[in-house]
């Protein structure tokens, strides 16, 4: 009798999960673009969204949902898409680029070296001309210009990047640009600032754009490839610097590659969605779980679990309190937390504890 190999039985329940999981992001999808304050059914959501993409007309009297459909839901759903999946491929290389579980993109300090150039943007009002552009594009300088600034401060006398001092660095600079971040809002002399800054900080899809949509894909895709095609030297790097150079890899110069589209990265994403906490924690985890810690696994599958969170949690910030809208950071926190306690506790054997 014929037998399917294991090798081929076990390459499959990827694949599989992948399509499950692109299914469920696709109807997901559509689910989040009809729900929101005004509720629009499913089948004049996808018309008029057909007559969008195909160029037919639309009739007068659903012109307002039309626009409220395609100008604010559409690139809003795909922006949280687009970012989760980001920040759960940044997740899963920065854990194995620090060899520590609890990492996540925010640990290397860009969101706060971020928040420092969106709190005084809003405070001062240097850009107002140019609207959330002026803020992300601040909030994108000061997020690469705090990752330079770790990045020199953890290396070592030989120039090589310490996992340990890039932990240390990161948390320890991230506390100081909280600090003047929380400065410039606390002597602002309008003192109107403050709660435009802490939506900010907590992580909002508020100011999706379709302008903004091509930028942050494009470079999610194009990092995204490369941390893919570094599957191979994630694994050889989360077994330890002897390991890797024992077979032949250089750790330094790849952490220092790895540590590059990490930032580029997340600097992008923080810039346009602020600090969305969790994802990046808890989905490389979830995945492992699933199909073990082989990277090439864990990056196919990654992505899609955090684009489906985020559609998810962003359709839930704008219901619970609608027409209100509460920061994703909030959501993440108040579902990461319970569920990544509930992993913890079952599968502890995978995250530093007996099972």
């Amino acid at each position: 009798m014929l037998t399917t190999p294991p090798g081929r039985r076990a390459g499959a329940r990827p694949v599989l999960l992948a399509g499950v999981l692109a299914a469920a992001l696709v109807a997901s999808m559509a689910i989040a673009v009809s729900q929101g304050a005004a509720t629009v059914p499913l089948d004049d959501a996808r018309r008029l969204l057909w007559a969008a993409l195909s160029g037919g007309t639309v009739a007068r009297e659903d012109y307002s949902i039309y626009s409220i459909l395609w100008d604010l839901r559409v690139p809003r759903v795909l922006l949280a898409a687009v970012v989760g999946a980001g920040l759960a491929l940044a997740g899963v290389a920065c854990q194995a680029l620090v060899r520590n579980p609890l990492a996540d993109p925010f640990i290397l300090g860009i969101s706060s070296g971020a928040s420092v150039g969106a709190s005084f943007v809003v405070t001062t009002g240097v850009v107002a001309g140019l609207g959330v552009a002026g803020t992300a594009g601040s909030a994108f300088v000061t997020a690469v210009l705090a990752s330079v600034l770790v990045y020199l401060l953890s290396r070592t006398s030989d120039g090589a990047l310490s996992p340990v001092r890039l932990v240390l660095t990161g948390v320890v600079l991230a506390f100081a640009f909280q600090g003047l971040a929380g400065a410039i809002v606390f002597f602002d002399p309008v003192g109107d600032a403050a709660r435009s800054v802490m939506f900010w900080l907590l992580g909002g899809l508020g100011g999706a754009q379709w302008s903004v949509l091509p930028l942050v894909a494009i470079t999610v895709a194009v990092c995204g490839a490369v941390i893919a095609r570094l599957a191979g030297v994630l694994d050889v790097l989360a077994q330890g610097d002897e390991a890797a150079a024992a077979l032949g890899l250089d750790p330094h110069r790849a952490r220092r590659a790895l540590f590059l589209v990490i930032v580029v990265m997340t600097s992008v994403l923080v810039a346009v969605a602020g600090t969305v906490g969790f994802v990046g924690l808890v989905v490389p985890h979830a995945v492992r779980m699933i199909v073990g810690p082989a990277h090439r696994r864990v990056l196919l599958l990654a992505p899609l679990v955090g684009a489906l969170l985020l559609v998810w949690v962003d359709l839930l910030s704008r219901l619970v309190v609608a027409p209100r809208e509460l920061p994703l950071g909030i959501v993440t926190a108040l579902v990461g937390v319970p569920v990544f306690i509930v992993l913890l506790r079952r599968r502890g054997g995978l995250l530093g504890g007996p099972a």
